[in-house]
């Protein structure tokens, strides 16, 4: 048997907890595994230079990746460590941009684009693909960004992982200590920038982008956790907010547990579309119950986390993997036919490769070029991000044995809720002990008084669910919702129907009064 060695999880548009990486740990442990990224630092060439408002010239040159797109230019943008203390020092936030492309119409200036996270890099992911934003690049200037602490922006490290090791014995204190350790491990490694990660410095970050580019107003595309940077933005900067839309809408008020309860739950409804449409499939593997269905899945997972398929070399493949899979291709609903595939080879077979393909190339980030990018960044930068916006840490003051009791406590809601994909989000719950207190900013956004904008909602989304964009469109108090009635993770680039209302209200300023709503398929 190929060798069955679990691989990074696609993440098309990405949200926190479940994206660039995954999120386990045992019952008194946290462990956010690495995730890979595929950008490979080069030399510049000279710069050229645009002026911006300021008179501070952004200097435009090379872009330090292996393959951009024609037209792709890369420079950086310096902003403060501290805004509450900018004599602390400065931290750098590299930025792209590919020009509007449409000879003779009126440019609309810039459309900054975040695709998720936390810890996603905005810059490899705009140059990996431009072509789903073809239309806005007509009239926008595209342009990218790696938030702080995230790849070619003073990337964030643990020292290579967050894992505690196999080591540590069994008891809650020594785990717990564990994590203190790991937490420790991730300030020494990361640098002067990791106090000040998170959203709300990351969106004052994007206040001096617009700034450097020259631009009145910021006009922004966001997704996934993207979502949660531009509602800060807007409730930051309210009187400086331009066209702005959130596709696959994050929450703004509920702690991590929570956050990863209703994350559990949104997956598990995304499963069992999944396992409807297979049920009128020619030999779904599963057959027509989904009933039964739902109870097959649950048994491949206990199976293979008690018995591993293991290949030629002892690498094994556990039913954690296959929720991993599972999860991936829940994201799109255009991977459905290949996770029915991959899920008839596991199960007739016993052969996890069509499985472990779902994850994409098996990759480590490029070690060429002056910058190099730790491999565990991403997986560094999401918990440190999702720790600084969320405050409560009443954690770690309580004793161990509370703590192993509150996880005990919380098992079975989580299992009840999903048992596939419960246990794995319950063992979130502990990945911002021994660190910093969060910002309780974000929590406390009410109606700031931003211009209104659009809000984009997937009823079958396995990250961000529905009830997520209505709730973060009351605190906005000035959002425009559409309500996606399809499957996957964000609607824009699954739906024509979405993108006729996004691209009509940031090309024109078109904005439909009320909720408006686009039918699965279309």
């Amino acid at each position: 048997m190929p060798r069955p060695r679990p691989r990074p999880r696609p993440r098309p548009l990405l949200r926190p907890r479940l994206r660039t990486a995954t999120a386990t740990a045992c019952a008194a442990s946290a462990v956010v595994l690495a995730a890979s990224l595929t950008a490979a630092p080069a030399a510049p060439a000279a710069p050229a230079v645009t002026p911006t408002a300021t008179g501070a010239p952004i200097r435009w040159g090379d872009c330090p990746l292996e393959r951009a797109p024609a037209g792709m230019r890369c420079a950086e943008v310096t902003v403060p460590l501290d805004y509450a203390d900018p004599a602390k020092g400065t931290t750098r936030i590299a930025v792209a941009r590919i020009p509007a492309t449409a000879p003779g119409r009126r440019p609309l200036g810039s459309l900054l684009l975040n695709y998720g996270g936390p810890g996603g890099p905005g810059i490899a992911s705009l140059a990996a693909d431009p072509k789903p934003f073809a239309k806005l690049g007509e009239r926008y200037d595209l342009v990218a960004f790696d938030p702080r602490g995230v790849g070619l922006s003073t990337p964030v490290s643990c020292g290579g992982s967050q894992e505690t090791g196999d080591e540590v014995p069994g008891d809650a204190a020594s785990q717990l200590a564990a994590l203190r350790a790991v937490a420790e491990r991730c300030a020494l490694h990361s640098g002067p920038v990791l106090p000040y990660i998170g959203t709300v410095n990351v969106s004052r970050d994007m206040d001096r982008i617009r700034e450097a580019l020259g631009d009145r107003k910021l006009n922004y595309l966001g997704f996934s956790y993207g979502t949660r940077l531009g509602a800060v933005y807007a409730a930051q900067f309210p009187g400086r907010t331009g066209r702005m839309v959130l596709d696959g809408v994050d929450t703004l008020t509920e702690p991590l547990t929570e956050q990863a309860l209703v994350s559990a739950r949104g997956q598990q409804r995304a499963l069992e579309n999944f396992l409807g449409w297979c049920a009128h499939q020619y030999d779904c593997v599963y057959g027509t119950n989904t009933r039964t269905a739902r109870e097959k899945v649950e048994a491949l997972v206990e199976r293979l986390d008690e018995h591993p398929l293991v290949g030629d070399d002892g690498s094994h493949f556990t039913g954690q993997d296959v929720v991993g899979a599972i999860g991936a291709a829940l994201y799109s609903r255009s991977l459905w036919p290949d996770l029915a595939a991959a899920l008839a080879r596991v199960e007739r077979d016993r052969d996890p490769v069509p499985l472990m393909e779902l994850g994409g190339p098996d990759e480590s980030p490029p070690t060429d070029g002056p910058t190099k990018i730790p491999d565990d960044n991403a997986a560094a930068a999401l918990t440190a991000v999702n720790c600084a916006d969320d405050p409560d840490r009443s954690k770690d003051k309580a004793s161990p044995e509370a703590i192993e009791q509150e996880i005990r406590d919380l098992r079975d809601e989580f299992h009840r809720t999903s048992p596939v994909f419960g246990p794995g989000q319950l063992m979130t719950v502990l990945s911002c002990y021994g660190r910093p207190a969060g910002t309780d900013f974000i929590r406390r956004i009410d109606h700031p008084g931003a211009p209104r904008m659009l809000l984009v909602g997937t009823r079958g989304d396995p990250a961000t669910p529905y009830e997520w964009t209505e709730e973060t469109a009351r605190r906005l108090g000035s959002a425009v919702v559409i309500d996606h009635k399809g499957d996957g993770h964000t609607g824009y680039a699954a739906s024509a129907c979405v993108r006729g209302y996004v691209d009509a209200f940031l090309i024109a300023g078109k904005l439909p009064g009320g909720t408006r709503s686009c039918p699965a398929g279309e």
